[in-house]
């Protein structure tokens, strides 16, 4: 059983805790990957503050690509030293959601507490959303890893395992957004960023990103937004409407804050979807008045990671990243190693980073 470093949550609130912890050989079915990078998402920091419960102590991190480095009974399809992308989306294959071609919402329930970490004296150690990959290796099922190509830039495409498929996947499969329809981003950060270029790649009429900071939406055109609306401005959608010359077919709400969920009709078109990305902590309410929705025919769509099917969607997006239509490498903002975890997660909380990404190598 190797001795590996990782970062450890140990109280919630608390600063991660570099140490060296244990990880086990994968086991029917599971892959260990060596991981080249990971990236620092808004839901590990979420997780980490106790907004949505969970076991301890715990290593969080699920935004990762590396190389196999050993391989259970059992696996198929990959061999050592491919270099992978490491998703948190692991999938049964059998369950209803996973019959009806719907990982995401795979129904046969993993247990972080029973799986591949423990701690340096064998005790229980959370692999939190079934990766664990604040650390320097991952033990994770087959169904989570999709093959890369070789030569690819690791660290952006780490970014591929949540950000890039949660926004970009919004668009395209929840939202199911055709050609000259019309959008609103409400949140230019890190998923924000990828739901504008979904739209951009879908090919969206206009495209309105909404966001508190001028600068994020000058970075937001660079990605393809159309127009940009101060969200701290009297009635922001007035002025999104202004840019459209309607209401939006649809609105995608990618940040985790409930008062970003209350004003979000407001932006809609007769008809239109209001896509819910962004998740805001457990016991943290929004309210709609139903009569609207059901008057003007909209409606609220869940999505979770994109709704993708990660062996169809993630090549088709490194496809589109390699001809330079899906921007993967503008998005990391800053690139660190793993003694510098709680920087990176300082930073990432200022709500200026794009994405800040740990190098392993």
């Amino acid at each position: 059983m190797p001795t590996i470093k990782a970062a450890v949550c140990h109280a919630f609130g608390e600063p991660l805790v570099i140490e060296d912890v244990e990880l086990r050989a994968p086991e029917r079915g599971e892959v260990m990957v060596d991981l080249d990078a990971v990236a620092v998402c808004h839901s590990d920091i979420s997780y980490a503050e106790g907004g949505w419960g969970g076991s301890l102590p715990a290593v969080y991190g699920h935004e990762a690509a590396g190389h196999i480095s050993a391989i259970g009974e059992g696996v198929t399809g990959f061999g050592l030293g491919d270099p992978v992308v490491v998703t948190l989306i692991r999938s049964c294959g059998s369950c209803p959601s996973c019959g009806s071609g719907r990982p995401t919402g795979c129904e046969t329930r993993y247990d972080g507490d029973l799986g591949p970490l423990s701690t340096a004296s064998g005790g229980t150690l959370h692999q939190a959303m079934a990766c664990g990959a604040f650390a320097q290796k991952v033990v994770v099922d087959q169904s989570q890893i999709v093959k890369l190509p070789q030569g690819i830039d690791m660290a952006s495409a780490s970014l591929l395992a949540c950000g890039v498929i949660t926004g970009v996947g919004a668009v395209v499969n929840a939202a199911d957004l055709r050609a000259g329809q019309d959008v609103v981003v409400i949140g230019a950060g890190g998923v924000g960023l990828n739901a504008i270029q979904g739209a951009r790649i879908a090919g969206a009429r206009r495209i309105v990103a909404v966001d508190m900071s001028e600068e994020k939406l000058s970075t937001a055109r660079e990605f393809g937004a159309t127009d940009g609306v101060l969200a701290t401005g009297d009635k922001p959608w007035r002025a999104a409407k202004a840019a459209m010359g309607r209401g939006a077919d649809v609105v995608l709400v990618t940040v985790g804050a409930a008062a970003a969920y209350d004003v979000a009709p407001r932006y809609l078109a007769g008809g239109g979807k209001m896509i819910m990305v962004g998740m805001p902590h457990s016991g943290s309410p929004s309210s709609y008045e139903a009569v609207s929705f059901a008057a003007a025919g909209q409606s609220m769509i869940g999505s979770y990671a994109g709704e993708v099917v990660i062996r169809r969607d993630i090549p088709w997006m490194v496809d589109l990243y390699q001809q330079g239509r899906l921007k993967l490498d503008e998005l990391i903002s800053g690139r660190w190693h793993l003694d510098q975890i709680n920087e990176a997660i300082a930073d990432t909380k200022t709500g200026a980073a794009r994405r800040n990404v740990i190098l392993f190598k």
